[in-house]
């Protein structure tokens, strides 16, 4: 792995897991937003603010033991949301989750996901060369991540020059050893890491090393919280409660910066 980048690390960036597409024009916070709430809409909302495009992989594999789109119709998709929502930052691959529950569900290896998800950026890269189409280093072992990392490079991309790399199968797992040592290892190796859906336990250790991260915890969590105003009878779709869980994050992120000072 190379230890040098093109592109210099910016300050750590947190896109906001999103439900609901509309929040992209109303909500003044980078948000994550699932091809899955977005395809087959006849409309599109503007964006308001620099948005992430996720592919919504772990539940069309763990729901239908594969991608129902080929790489030629998600890369149409992905044009659409870029010129009709606009302000797209980044956009996922149709890459392969490595949990466990995935694997068993498509019947494919864990060295078989690794090789789809280097196949499919590629041929997303080949289809679309100028959207903002970023690799996901998948695995599940510590290894099967490097070994997906040497696939790439024998595929041609370097992912040192990416301007984005993230990595995935991370947000599951009950220990943080692994992942928050893999994030910071990958981050020396100069690449701009993007954690998918990472713990706030996690994100607290890996801040500093990583570009940005995703999460919708906070409406997992909101399902178990009565609701704010008597508007609503849970938290798990409310705006204001997710701008309040996003802001606790940030505090808690820079109290760690502080206390590491």
């Amino acid at each position: 792995m190379s230890n040098t980048t093109l592109h210099p690390r910016p300050p750590f960036k947190f896109y906001l897991g999103s439900h609901n597409p509309a929040w992209l024009e109303t909500a003044d916070v980078p948000l994550c937003v699932s091809h899955a709430r977005l395809a087959g809409r006849r409309s599109l909302p503007r964006a308001r603010h620099g948005w992430l495009l996720d592919s919504g992989g772990f539940n069309e594999l763990a729901l239908h033991g594969g991608w129902r789109q080929s790489a030629r119709e998600y890369a149409a998709a992905v044009r659409r949301y870029h010129d009709e929502v606009g302000l797209m930052r980044a956009a996922a691959p149709q890459d392969w989750m490595c949990e466990w529950e995935v694997l068993r569900k498509t019947g494919k290896s864990l060295r078989q996901h690794i090789e789809l998800t280097v196949a499919n950026f590629v041929e997303l890269r080949s289809l679309a060369p100028d959207l903002p189409i970023f690799p996901v280093v998948q695995g599940w072992t510590y290894p099967s991540y490097f070994e997906c990392i040497r696939l790439f490079e024998r595929a041609g991309v370097d992912l040192s020059k990416e301007p984005l790399v993230g990595v995935g199968s991370i947000c599951r797992r009950p220990r943080l050893l692994l992942p928050t040592q893999l994030l910071a290892e990958l981050a020396r190796a100069g690449y701009r890491v993007h954690a998918f859906g990472f713990k706030k336990a996690g994100l607290k250790i890996v801040h500093k090393d990583i570009v940005s991260a995703d999460s919708l915890a906070w409406s997992y969590g909101g399902r178990y919280e009565p609701g704010c105003e008597g508007s609503h009878k849970r938290e798990n779709n409310c705006l204001r409660h997710a701008l309040w869980w996003r802001q606790d994050l940030l505090n808690h992120i820079a109290e760690a910066q502080r206390t590491a000072q």
